[in-house]
C-alpha cells in the first residue's frame, strides 16, 4: 500500500485479458500525484484505453490493484468514484441547454438549486463562454462543445479528469489551440489529469510525464524533454518525433561510448541499449541534430552524402539524402538568412556529434 499512500492515484500489477489468454495490459504499474497531468499515449490497441477505462470502472482489471487518493476502487461503482470524463464525441445531451447540461451532474448529486445556478455560471465564465448559457449543442462549433464537455466534467469538482481522445474530432487548427486551453486550465486549477491520445505532438505539448504503450506494455515513462531527447529503445524513438535509424553491428563498446560499423562506415555513438561487441544495434538521430557542410566540420561523425528531396516547411528545409544505402535519412535544415542554397543533386557533408546519436536495441530497416 505504501506506494497507494504516496500517490494520488497507483496501478500496481493490473492486467486485463478479455479471453483468459491473450494480456491486453501486462502488469501496468503507475503513480500519480495529485495535481499532474499524465498522458497515456501509443498507438492503437496498445492498451493505453482500456488503463483509462479500469480506472473510471468501466472495465474490470483481471489482476492487479487500483487506488485513487489511498483508495481501492476495484470494486467502487464507476458513480462513486468521483472521477470527471471527457470524450471524443462529447457525450452532451442535445435536447438540453448548455446551462442544463453543465446543471446536470450537479443536480444527480442533489445539490442545492442556488449552489447549482452559482457553479454553472462559474463553469461558464472559466472556460469564457458566458454568453452561450441559452443555447443548445447543436448551435456551438466543435471547439465550444468540447469546453463545455470539459467544464461539465470539472464541475462537480472530481478529484480527477480522465480524458480519452478528446481532441480527435476537431480539426488541426482548433485541435492546437485546444491543447494550449486544456494545458493553461490545468495549470489553473491544478486538477489532476489522466489524459489517452495517439498524437505524440499533443501529448509532448500538454503533459508533465508520458506513459509510452506498445502492446499492452509501458516502454517509458518520462517528461516530454527526457521522452525525446532520451529514449530508451528503438519503439520510443520511432513513436516520438521524427527519427533517423541506421541498423549497425558495435565493434567496440565503453561505458559512455561505442563504434558501430554501417556498411563500410564506423560511426561513434552513444551506448543506450546495446548487448556486447557484434551485437546487431539500431542507431538513432533526430533530424535536427544532423548539421550540413562547414556545420559538419566540428562533428565527431562527417560523411558524404547525396541530396535527393527538398520540401519547404517554412521555417525550415525537410531534406532528403542518401547516405550508407539508406535513400530515407533526413535533414531538417533551419530556413534562416544565413542557410546554405542546395538542390537534388548536389553531393553534401554531413555530421552529427556522437552524443546525439544513440546505439538502441536491433530493428528492422
Amino acid at each position: 500500500m505504501s506506494a497507494a499512500q504516496n500517490s494520488f492515484v497507483s496501478f500496481q500489477n493490473v492486467q486485463k485479458t478479455y479471453d483468459g489468454d491473450i494480456l491486453v495490459v501486462k502488469d501496468f504499474n503507475l503513480d500519480i500525484a495529485q495535481g499532474e497531468f499524465v498522458t497515456m499515449l501509443g498507438p492503437s490497441g496498445s492498451g493505453k484505453t482500456t488503463c483509462l477505462m479500469m480506472l473510471a470502472g468501466f472495465e474490470t482489471a483481471t489482476h492487479g490493484e487500483i487506488y485513487v487518493d489511498g483508495m481501492p476502487v476495484n470494486n467502487l461503482a464507476p458513480h462513486k468514484r468521483d472521477i470527471g470524463m471527457v470524450f471524443q464525441n462529447y457525450a452532451l445531451f442535445p435536447h438540453m441547454t448548455i446551462a442544463e447540461n453543465l446543471a446536470f451532474p450537479l443536480q444527480v448529486r442533489k445539490l442545492p438549486n442556488a449552489e447549482i445556478e452559482q457553479r454553472v455560471k462559474r463553469a461558464l465564465d472559466m472556460i469564457e463562454l458566458p454568453q452561450i448559457a441559452g443555447r443548445r449543442p447543436g448551435q456551438l462549433s466543435g471547439g465550444q462543445q468540447q469546453r463545455v464537455a470539459l467544464a461539465r466534467a470539472l464541475i462537480f469538482e472530481p478529484k480527477l479528469v480522465l480524458m480519452d481522445e478528446p481532441l480527435g474530432a476537431l480539426d488541426k487548427q482548433l485541435r492546437e489551440q485546444m491543447q494550449y486551453e486544456i494545458k493553461h486550465l490545468h495549470e489553473r486549477i491544478g486538477i489532476t489529469v489522466l489524459y489517452v491520445t495517439h498524437d505524440q505532438t499533443e501529448a509532448l505539448t500538454m503533459s508533465d510525464r508520458i506513459a509510452v504503450f506498445e502492446q499492452g506494455v509501458v516502454q517509458q515513462l518520462a517528461t516530454p524533454t527526457e521522452l525525446y531527447e532520451k529514449p530508451v529503445n528503438s519503439f520510443v524513438a520511432q513513436f516520438i518525433g521524427e527519427n533517423n535509424k541506421l541498423p549497425g553491428r558495435v565493434e567496440q563498446l565503453a561505458e559512455e561510448h561505442c563504434v558501430v560499423s554501417v556498411g563500410d562506415q564506423l560511426v561513434n555513438a552513444l551506448p543506450v541499449n546495446v548487448a556486447a561487441n557484434g551485437g546487431q544495434t539500431s542507431l538513432s538521430i533526430r533530424p535536427e541534430r544532423v548539421l550540413l557542410n562547414p556545420t559538419s566540420e566540428s562533428c565527431d561523425n562527417r560523411f558524404d552524402a547525396r541530396v535527393l528531396e527538398l520540401i519547404y516547411h517554412g521555417d525550415h528545409l525537410r531534406t532528403r539524402v542518401k547516405l550508407m544505402n539508406n535513400d530515407e535519412f533526413i535533414i531538417k535544415v533551419p530556413n534562416a538568412s544565413d542557410h546554405q542554397e542546395i538542390s537534388a543533386g548536389d553531393q553534401v557533408c554531413i555530421g552529427w556529434h556522437s552524443r546525439d546519436c544513440r546505439a538502441l536495441d536491433p530493428i528492422s530497416a
